[in-house]
Parts: structure tokens; C-alpha cells; sequence
């Protein structure tokens, strides 16, 4: 490994001026910009993100794949006597799948702001375990307002894990390896969707053991194993990449350095400051990716929380529709995947996306229709794979474009924080009087998917815009031979705002 005085990523235009370049540094920066910065070569640079790989993306991939079965298990347990052992008549299973969502997207934004003071080391295991217990208690309800009371529960613990997860991943990885670190991220939920058909399956065979219904030992089960992959955490999982023991000292400036430096010529703001908080809530990007986000998450959650119930009504038997939940889990964390190793090789976000939209588009209008089933079930394919597909587009669009550390981990979570309310009505859109074909909620997520292809072109063009507009003010400046006047610290509180900064697209 050697070493070369650097500044700036080898791959990083800098379109600011040369004085620009030389204006003070804070005291801090020199720490890691100017002291023994590796240069690695590719094979070297790609065996240090592997190393990375290997001890955040395992760990947090379980955790989620845990919360991911946690929280959409109640599908499964419906099937194996939940609803007739707590009387859910009327719309009450609905209710208490809302009852989850509600706190879910009230918490995520604050508790994303708690990340940083807790430590991601004993902040995410410990909501893990906290949710870990819940579930396990949530075996020994006996009433419906018992039931409601440990969802709400549910929702508060599990609030902080996606969006801190995700705001922790942009810690560590440079903007255009994100979206494939998500993917596998949230690839275990895709995974989870599967287990959770197969392990509903073979857990349905232990009603009546110990006096517990099937229903509790679905709960039960894999609320322990939650708790025990939460100590393990504990012990696994690591703070941020300037603390981490598991890597060198030259390893740890490589990494900073090259995160720091990833979208802007002087480094992004990572000091905390109110006006980062206000700035995220001022930003239009932040608004027009909600409805994006929007048209995903709903038909998400709406076929994972219905999915076993929408193929049972094809006419199959309770096992029969556990196991036929899993095939098109395991088609969508392949096509999931691909999508996210392509669009980070190809840094481009929007086209993915679109993708995933169009197969969801696909998907709904077969089996709103009178296709005979197997053409249906083809149709749950296409929905499972296009949403599961483009989430982790969506989540990555918004994080690339959004610079500073405070106002990214603001932005993201307030994206999630209203857009997961369109799971609120995904979890009531499917009535039991609408069986077998359930005309209004596959409507009402074609609604949601409509939204998508009307605002995802109208993000990009913007961005296409402002880029070109950028482009062009800086080829102007140099055939004039103008300097532009920032000094770094002004073009780190300028962020995506500042004249060297370009969206992806």
C-alpha cells in the first residue's frame, strides 16, 4: 500500500477554481485529507470494501430479515386460527395492522436523529431486542385490544432500524455503491417473505402443543430468535469507519477520506447545526420523492401483508397457500439484486425504478382482471418483484442527492416518515367482503402506482436539468478564465446546492 498527499478522489472532476483548492482547511480535515492518504489499486480497494462487506452487510441483513418476518407474520398467523381465536370479525385485523404502521412512520424520523448520540453499536441491537421481546409476548394476547396494544408496541420498537440502517450505510459508502449495499441490505426481507411462508408452514404443525394455538407459536418462535440475534449484535456490529477497530489505520483514513470527498470537491458539512434540519425540510427534492416513494411502498406492503390471503382465495388449502407464498419472494431478491448491482455500475437511479413500476403496473391489472389463476399467480410474481426491486432505488436516489451528513439523516427518514402512511392504507384496502378478486384494493394500488410514473419523470428532469444547467455555467466560467469565489466551508453548508455538485439522475 502507498501513500500520496491527497484531496481529492482520483475519479473526482473539481470544477472550482485552483484557489478554491488552496483556501485553509479546518484543523480536523488535515487529521485524515492531508496526512498518509492510501492510494489503493483496484484489486486493494475492492478487497477493503469486501472486508467492509463482510462485517456490517451480514449482521444487519439478519436483523432486518428478522423485523421484516416479525412484522408481516401476522399474514401467516391469520391463516392458522388467529382470526377466529380473537374474534377479528369486521374490519379489525385491518385495524391492527394500521395500529403497527402509525407509530412506525411517526418515529422514524426522530429516531434517526438519536443514531448518532446512542452509537449504531448499542442503538440498533438494542431496538432489536426490544422488539424481539414484544413479539415473544405478543404469543400470550387474548383479546383483540391485547393484540392492537402489543402491534402499537411493535411499531414504536421497530421504527428506528430501516431508516437508522440505511442512514448508517451512507456513513460508509461512497454515493454510487450504496444502492447494491441496500439491496443486499434489504434483500433479506425479500428472503424473510420466503421464510416466513416456510417456517408458518412447519410451525403450523405445533398447534396445540403446550395449550398454544399455531398462531403463538408463530410469534413466539420467531420472536426468541430475534432476541438472540440481538445479543449477537452486540457484540458484531461497529460504530462508524473512523472508530472501527476491524480495519487498519490506513484502512480507516482510505475510507473517510474517500466518503468524505465522494460528492463535493472540499468534503460534505458533518457538523450538527439546526438550519441542516430545517434545510432538509425546506428542500424540494425531499417532497417531489415522497409520491415516488409513495407509489412503491404501497403496493409493497399491501402484497406483503396479503399475500398468503390473496393466494388462498385462488382456491388453494392453508398449506398449500404457505408454500406457494415463497417462489415469488426468492424471483424477487434475484431480480432485486440485479437491479442494484446494474444501477450502482451504471450510477443511474430513475430507469430501475421505473422498471419496478411497470412490472407492479403489470402485475395489479392481471389479477384485477378474470385471468384464470394461474395467470394470477404469475401476476403476484410481478408485483412482489417490482416493488421489492425498486425500493431500494428509491431509498438510494434521494440519499445520493441529498449532501451533508444532518440534512441526509433528516431527509431520508422524512421521506419514510410520510410515505410509509401509504402502508397504513395498503393494510385496509383489502377486505375479506372483496375475496376472491379484490377489485378496490388492487385499484387503489394501481392508483399508487400511477402516482409513480407521474412524478419519477418529472425528479428527473429536474435533475437533468440543473446538471446541465451547472455544466454549462462551468464551461463559461472557463472559457472567460473566471475563478469562482467559495471558500471550502461555504461550499460544504452549500451542499447539492454548491456549482460542483451533480445529481444522479
Amino acid at each position: 500500500m502507498t501513500y500520496v498527499v491527497n484531496t481529492v478522489p482520483a475519479d473526482h472532476t473539481n470544477p472550482i477554481s485552483s484557489e478554491h483548492n488552496q483556501c485553509d482547511r479546518q484543523p480536523e480535515d488535515s487529521v485524515w485529507d492531508l496526512k498518509n492518504v492510501p492510494v489503493l489499486t483496484p484489486e486493494q480497494e475492492k478487497k477493503l470494501w469486501r472486508k467492509i462487506d463482510l462485517r456490517i452487510v451480514p449482521i444487519l441483513s439478519l436483523m432486518y430479515l428478522l423485523a421484516f418476518i416479525d412484522r408481516s407474520n401476522i399474514g401467516n398467523a391469520k391463516l392458522e386460527g388467529l382470526v377466529t381465536q380473537l374474534d377479528l370479525t369486521g374490519n379489525r385485523f385491518n385495524i391492527a395492522l394500521i395500529m403497527f404502521i402509525i407509530p412506525y412512520c411517526l418515529l422514524e424520523c426522530p429516531a434517526n436523529l438519536v443514531l448518532k448520540v446512542f452509537r449504531p453499536s448499542r442503538w440498533l441491537p438494542g431496538i432489536n431486542f426490544a422488539w424481539g421481546v414484544v413479539m415473544t409476548l405478543m404469543a400470550f394476547v387474548k383479546t383483540y385490544p391485547q393484540l392492537v396494544g402489543v402491534r402499537i408496541c411493535l411499531g414504536i420498537a421497530e421504527a428506528g432500524l430501516f431508516p437508522g440502517v440505511v442512514y448508517y450505510l451512507t456513513l460508509w459508502y461512497p454515493r454510487h455503491m450504496l444502492q447494491y449495499r441496500i439491496g443486499l441490505f434489504f434483500g433479506a426481507a425479500t428472503v424473510g417473505g420466503a421464510f416466513s411462508g416456510l417456517l408458518a408452514f412447519g410451525i403450523s404443525y405445533m398447534g396445540g402443543m403446550e395449550g398454544l394455538e399455531a398462531w403463538s407459536w408463530i410469534f413466539m418462535l420467531e420472536g426468541l430468535a430475534t432476541i438472540v440475534v440481538a445479543i449477537i449484535a452486540f457484540f458484531v456490529l461497529v460504530d462508524f469507519p473512523d472508530t472501527a477497530k476491524f480495519l487498519t489505520p490506513e484502512e480507516r483514513a482510505f475510507v473517510v477520506w474517500r466518503k468524505k470527498y465522494d460528492n463535493s470537491s472540499v468534503g460534505e458539512e458533518e457538523r450538527f447545526a439546526s438550519r441542516h434540519v430545517w434545510a432538509a425540510f425546506r428542500d424540494w427534492q425531499v417532497w417531489l420523492h415522497i409520491p415516488i416513494y409513495v407509489s412503491i411502498v404501497g403496493p409493497l406492503y399491501g402484497i406483503t401483508l396479503f399475500l398468503p390471503t390473496i393466494i388462498k382465495s385462488f382456491g388453494y388449502s392453508t398449506p398449500v397457500s404457505q408454500l406457494l407464498t415463497v417462489p415469488p419472494y426468492v424471483a424477487a431478491t434475484l431480480t432485486l439484486l440485479v437491479f442494484a448491482y446494474y444501477s450502482d455500475k451504471l450510477k443511474i437511479r430513475s430507469p430501475f425504478i421505473l422498471s419496478g413500476l411497470t412490472m407492479c403496473l403489470v402485475g395489479f391489472s392481471i389479477n384485477i382482471s378474470t385471468a384464470p389463476i394461474g395467470v394470477k399467480y404469475f401476476g403476484t410474481f410481478l408485483i412482489v418483484m417490482g416493488s421489492y426491486a425498486a425500493y431500494p432505488g428509491a431509498i438510494s436516489w434521494l440519499g445520493n442527492n441529498l449532501s451533508g451528513q444532518y440534512k441526509r439523516g433528516v431527509g431520508m427518514p422524512l421521506q419514510m416518515c410520510i410515505g410509509n402512511f401509504s402502508g397504513a392504507v395498503a393494510a385496509v384496502i383489502y377486505r375479506s367482503q372483496d375475496s376472491p378478486r379484490f377489485i378496490l384494493g388492487h385499484a387503489l394500488e394501481l392508483m399508487f402506482v400511477g402516482i409513480g410514473f407521474i412524478f419519477l419523470p418529472i425528479v428527473a428532469f429536474i435533475y437533468k436539468r440543473i446538471n446541465a444547467q451547472r455544466d454549462a455555467a462551468e464551461r463559461l466560467a472557463t472559457e472567460r478564465g473566471e475563478k469562482i469565489q467559495y471558500s471550502d466551508q461555504e461550499l460544504r453548508e452549500l451542499g447539492d446546492r454548491a456549482p460542483d455538485f451533480r445529481y444522479t439522475l
